[in-house]
């Protein structure tokens, strides 16, 4: 049963094909012999799928509006509240793939903060570690947890649920995007559906619901913050561990929140803009994804844990701490950046 109401599915679904239908392979005919050829036509090959226009779309320069609306108030911020610069009182989030895991950790940690936090996730409902998150929140902090059946594939629903959110509060402050999956498989057995899927959830899922986010914030002029869930594995290959396309997809990431936040994050004359964009990476986690590598691969974890300068796996919660900063004010000079926290292993 969902915890929003108002987000409640109903039979009515709009003819919009989901990720993988649009990507889906054309089916190819045998060719035909040409007929003939004219030999005075000249036939010229469009180098991209731009849409036409006399002017060609560019990120706004930041110093005609200086985003001085993000910096923070010292008169509030500093010595007038314990931890002012984390309070998230009043804000609304989304975070996708959180009912367990990592999404379940971050998402937690916002609620701890004062936030109202929606999670998003294909689950029909949230496993017991949800539950149990959603009985440690204390009301009198401000926060609360709330769940919402959301397949990031299915991008009208994901967008009309989202809409429907920043509508219920008026208002969105922050988007954790940390839906993903994984697939452990050599590259030269790799088929075009399997690596069309991973890159559809890995990648165009958070990249759709990064922008359902940004119009929503837009509308309502919410200096947002977004966070996309990349990975070391966007910067280093694994050992021990064939997924080239995952791999890939996590690295398509961190170059997208670069993008992005050169897109959203100064602030326009009429005062929509200031969404902050930045990526966290973590290292090797004990979820139930890895848990079930651990099964396909015998000793990948001892493997792992040799590979890193703390002799272990990380636990979901180690990431919330990230999480925070970045969905709130403390990091409100930081866009386009990537957090890396993966105990060393990367940099050795």
């Amino acid at each position: 049963m969902s915890l929003c109401p108002r987000l409640a599915r109903t039979a009515f679904r709009r003819n919009c094909p989901s990720i993988l239908q649009t990507s889906r392979p054309r089916t190819h005919q045998p060719l035909r012999p040409a007929t003939s050829i004219n030999p005075t036509l000249t036939y010229h090959r469009s180098l991209h799928d731009s849409p036409v226009s006399s002017t060609k779309p560019t990120n706004p320069d930041p110093r005609e509006n200086p985003a001085h609306a993000l910096a923070p108030n010292a008169d509030v911020n500093v010595g007038q509240r314990r931890l002012a610069d984390f309070d998230l009182k009043g804000r609304v989030f989304v975070v996708t793939g959180a009912a367990r895991g990592l999404g379940l950790a971050l998402a937690e940690s916002l609620v701890e903060a004062g936030g109202k936090v929606y999670c998003l996730d294909r689950e029909d409902k949230p496993d017991e570690h949800w539950a149990e998150a959603r009985k440690r929140v204390i009301p009198e902090w401000g926060g609360s947890l709330h769940y919402c059946q959301q397949d990031v594939l299915d991008t009208c629903d994901l967008d009309r649920v989202i809409t429907e959110i920043a509508d219920d509060n008026r208002r969105l402050d922050g988007v954790i995007a940390a839906a993903g999956v994984q697939q452990v498989t050599p590259a030269v057995d790799y088929e075009p559906a399997d690596a069309a899927r991973m890159l559809a959830i890995n990648f165009t899922g958070v990249l759709m619901t990064a922008t359902s986010a940004a119009r929503q914030m837009i509308k309502y002029k919410c200096h947002g913050s977004i966070c996309l869930i990349a990975s070391m594995s966007g910067t280093v290959a694994n050992k021990g561990l064939l997924s080239s396309v995952y791999n890939s997809s996590k690295a398509a990431l961190i170059q997208l929140a670069r993008n992005l936040a050169m897109e959203w994050s100064p602030i326009k004359p009429d005062g929509t803009g200031g969404i902050r964009v930045n990526c966290i990476s973590p290292g090797h986690i004990l979820t139930p994804m890895v848990a079930q590598n651990f099964e396909e691969v015998p000793g990948l974890k001892e493997k792992w844990e040799s590979e890193n300068m703390m002799g272990r796996l990380a636990q979901t919660t180690e990431f919330k701490g990230a999480a925070l900063f970045l969905l709130s004010n403390a990091s409100s000079f930081m866009t386009g950046s990537n957090l890396v926290i993966d105990g060393g292993h990367s940099s050795w």
